[in-house]
């Protein structure tokens, strides 16, 4: 008993109650105060939670719309896929099935399309001709004719006629394929025009074969009234001859339009120019002007020629063709130029062309009508109520003339105030080279 009893008083000082109760209470306040802060920890890991499952919540939103946008604009692409697909089969079913041949070369000048009428046309198996450059095509003879203008003109838009064997005759029209970037290529079009150019000389075989025929007759009438109003079959009194006089003077243009009938024909046979030879022009225009000085002093038309300081080059043309084109313009000039007008003939030259233009103070030519001029049989509104003669064929015939000799022709006019006539023909190439030294 004595030992523990001093064990008991050895073991330390005795915790009394209030420091027992002080540190209860720190403990207490310490656990409480660790308490308050994970509440507070928990409630802002729970806002957190329902701040990010609100912004995963909102992501699975945008990625199902996006994934509906997408799914969309993949039907859109399909469904336009099929739609560019069917235009590429119609496009396609439309140039395989284009009654007119149609060749695309590409920027390189190879053949990247040919449809059937064209393998047909020029009988070739196209597959075998695809990628082939035009200088690649030349060999193939009936290619032959469409490689050569190609080759000559590729770079210009033209429309031109092939005969591809005696009985066929196709024409070449070509066009610059376009785009943002530039030039991508050339279309060629290629129309059978064999029936037409058939039509075509059968019509001028009519015209010829029939002036021919009706020359004979009219040359017959014309010369036995030229015996009455002579006298040689006895004579006749004044109001007789002035009856005969218009019966002549209508044979006369009866003659005159059989004449430029047949000068149609031999323009188009193409056998018009045989005789050129190399003249100066200004005396062959004085010529023509002498012979209406009478119509001129009639009308009281004030006529004036320019000429340039320098006399002109010689020309290389056949005179008689050339007589009968000037002819033509100054005819024109004179007849639809109203009393008291005015005739200018101006020549002018440069290194390479002689110009001539004929200008009046006549009606004009409409605007609306302009563009006819040139053509066969055509002669404007306001010249037939004027009740002038002519046939509608020379200026048609003086156009072919102009350009036959390598010249070009062409006009400026004003309803009611007059026209001006140009035409231009090519100097002899060792005058141009004089001309260059200078």
């Amino acid at each position: 008993m004595t030992d523990l009893k001093q064990d008991s008083t050895r073991s330390g000082p005795k915790i009394s109650a209030q420091d027992l109760d002080n540190f209860i209470k720190s403990a207490t306040e310490t656990l409480e105060k660790k308490i308050g802060e994970l509440e507070l920890a928990r409630v802002d890991l729970e806002e957190k939670v329902k701040q990010r499952t609100a912004e995963i919540e909102a992501r699975s939103g945008d990625l199902e719309k996006a994934r509906m946008a997408l799914m969309n604009i993949l039907e859109d692409t399909e469904e336009a896929r099929m739609l560019a697909e069917k235009e590429k089969e119609k496009t396609k079913a439309i140039i395989n099935n284009f009654s007119d041949g149609l060749l695309v070369f590409d920027e390189k000048t190879k053949l990247s399309l040919i449809n059937p009428q064209a393998e047909k046309l020029f009988e070739i198996n196209g597959k075998n001709l695809i990628g082939k450059t035009i200088e690649e095509l030349d060999i193939f003879s009936t290619l032959k004719p469409l490689t050569s203008l190609l080759k000559r003109d590729i770079e210009n838009v033209f429309r031109k006629e092939m005969p591809i064997k005696e009985d066929v005759v196709l024409e070449a029209s070509t066009l610059p394929i376009k785009t943002d970037e530039g030039k991508q290529g050339i279309l060629v079009i290629v129309h059978d025009i064999t029936r037409e150019k058939t039509i075509e000389r059968m019509k001028t075989e009519f015209v010829s074969i029939s002036a021919h025929q009706l020359r004979t007759p009219l040359s017959a009438i014309k010369w036995t009234l030229g015996m009455l109003l002579d006298g040689d079959l006895g004579e006749f009194t004044q109001e007789q001859k002035e009856f005969l006089q218009k019966t002549y003077s209508s044979n006369e243009r009866m003659i005159n339009l059989i004449n430029d009938l047949l000068d149609v024909t031999r323009i188009e046979e193409g056998r018009y120019l045989y005789r050129p030879s190399l003249v100066e022009l200004e005396p062959i225009i004085q010529f023509i002007v002498n012979s209406y000085k009478d119509q001129i002093e009639k009308k009281k038309i004030k006529l004036e020629i320019k000429k340039p300081l320098k006399n002109l080059p010689k020309v290389m043309i056949d005179v008689e063709k050339m007589k009968l084109a000037i002819q033509n313009f100054i005819d024109n000039a004179i007849k639809y130029t109203l009393d008291n007008g005015r005739l200018v003939i101006s020549y002018s030259f440069d290194e390479h062309d002689i110009e001539v233009s004929v200008q009046d103070s006549g009606v004009g030519i409409p605007k609306d009508q302009q563009a006819r001029i040139f053509s066969k049989f055509f002669r404007g509104n306001n010249a037939l109520r004027m009740e002038t003669d002519g046939s509608g064929l020379g200026l048609f015939i003086a156009k072919n003339i102009i350009e036959a000799h390598d010249g070009k022709v062409w006009f400026e006019s004003e309803e009611g105030k007059g026209t001006t006539f140009h035409f231009t023909l090519p100097v002899r190439e060792e005058f141009s080279e004089f001309l260059k030294k200078f």
